[in-house]
C-alpha cells in the first residue's frame, strides 16, 4: 500500500519551505568534543559548546532552540547531550540506557528519535516528560542511521553490519517491519522529497540501492563505485544525490532522475558528515581527517572554501528559528 503523500514526508524534506527563517549551521568536532554554531552567510563560527566524549550526530528541535548530540562509543556509551541554542550553552545529558550506542538522530512529531547501535534498536525521547517513552528492536546488526516521517508513523534505518535497510510502518496496534537486503556497510541514506524512494549506499562495495517505499523492495542497484561511502543526501528539489566517501575523500554526485553519475569532487582525504543548503546551492562536507568542513558549490561542482569548526568534524545539521 502506498503511503507517499505530502503529510508523510520526512521532517528533513520539510525544511526547504522554511528558508525565510533565521538559521544556523551546527557542526560537531570529535577531537575537541564541541558543537559549533556557524553563520551560514559569513561562515564564521559564532559559538562553541562542550559535548560528550564521542560526539557523532547532531539534530535540532523543530523550533531550532534546542540541539541534541549523540555519543556512540562504539555501541558502549548511552548519552545524548542537550544544548540550548539560544543561550548557547550545554544544559543537560540524557541517559539512554539500556539502549546503548546512540547514533543516528531524527526529530519528528515533537520527539527525538535515535538509533541504538549496541542494542539493535531505535528509541524515542519526549522532551516534555524528559523520558525515553518508546523503543523498538530491529534485530539487525549495528542499526546506524534513522529517518522518520513528519507524523511519526513511518521510520527507516540502515543496519551496517546486517547489510540491510529496515522499513517500519505503524499498524493499528503494533509496528510492522520489512527488512530489505542490500550489502555490508550500508550506512548513508536519504528519502526522495516525494517519499517514494529510499537511496542507500554501502561502504563495502560502493553501490547505491534504490528502494521503493510502496513495494518495500530494491528496484534498482547502481554500481556507483563509492567505496568507503559514509553519507548520502538528496537535495530538497530531488534532483541530486550526494555521497561522501571517508575512504577516498570524494563527493560523488548523481542525477536522481537519470540515475547516472554527474561528477566526482575531491574534497579532502576523507569525507564524512554531509549537509545540503536549503536552497540547494551548496553542500557542506565534514572532512574529518583534514580538520575542516568543505563548502561545495552545487552549480559549478567546485569547492569554494573551508570552515574550521574544530578537529575531526563530523555530524552537521540545520537549526531554524
Amino acid at each position: 500500500m502506498a503511503f507517499c503523500i505530502a503529510g508523510l514526508l520526512t521532517a528533513a524534506a520539510d525544511l526547504q519551505a522554511q528558508t525565510g527563517q533565521s538559521r544556523k549551521l551546527l557542526a560537531l568536532s570529535k577531537a575537541d568534543h564541541t558543537l559549533a554554531i556557524v553563520d551560514p552567510a559569513s561562515l564564521k563560527v559564532l559559538a562553541k559548546m562542550p559535548v560528550g566524549a564521542d560526539p557523532h550526530e547532531v539534530i535540532a528541535s523543530s523550533d531550532g532552540k534546542t540541539a541534541y548530540v549523540s555519543n556512540t562509543g562504539g555501541g558502549r556509551f548511552h548519552v545524548l547531550n542537550v544544548i540550548d541554542l539560544v543561550a548557547q550553552k550545554t544544559i543537560d545529558s540524557i541517559d539512554t540506557s539500556p539502549l546503548m550506542g546512540p547514533h543516528g538522530l531524527a526529530f519528528a512529531d515533537g520527539k527525538l528519535w535515535f538509533s541504538a547501535e549496541g542494542s539493535k534498536a531505535v528509541g524515542r525521547y519526549d522532551p516534555a516528560t524528559k523520558k525515553v517513552d518508546w523503543a523498538m528492536g530491529t534485530g539487525q546488526g549495528r542499526t546506524h542511521m534513522v529517518e522518520v516521517t513528519k507524523d511519526g508513523q513511518h521510520f527507516y534505518t540502515t543496519n551496517t553490519i546486517g547489510g540491510t535497510v529496515s522499513l517500519f510502518s505503524k499498524g493499528n496496534v503494533e509496528w510492522d517491519q520489512t527488512v530489505v537486503s542490500t550489502a555490508k556497510g550500508v550506512e548513508g541514506f536519504d528519502i526522495t522529497p516525494d517519499g517514494k524512494e529510499i537511496w542507500a549506499v554501502a561502504a563495502e562495495n560502493g553501490s547505491i540501492y534504490i528502494i521503493d517505499t510502496a513495494s518495500k523492495a530494491v528496484i534498482k542497484t547502481l554500481e556507483a563505485k563509492a567505496v568507503g561511502a559514509n553519507r548520502l543526501k538528496i537535495t530538497y528539489d530531488g534532483k541530486l544525490a550526494l555521497i561522501s566517501s571517508l575512504r577516498t575523500g570524494e563527493l560523488v554526485i548523481y542525477d536522481v532522475k537519470a540515475r547516472r553519475e554527474l561528477k566526482r569532487i575531491k574534497v579532502g582525504t576523507g569525507a564524512a558528515g554531509l549537509l545540503i543548503d536549503l536552497d540547494n546551492t551548496r553542500a557542506f562536507v565534514a572532512c574529518s581527517p583534514d580538520n575542516y568542513v568543505a563548502v561545495v558549490n552545487l552549480k559549478t561542482f567546485e569547492v569554494t572554501t573551508r570552515i574550521d569548526v574544530g578537529g575531526r568534524p563530523d555530524g552537521l545539521a540545520w537549526a531554524l528559528q
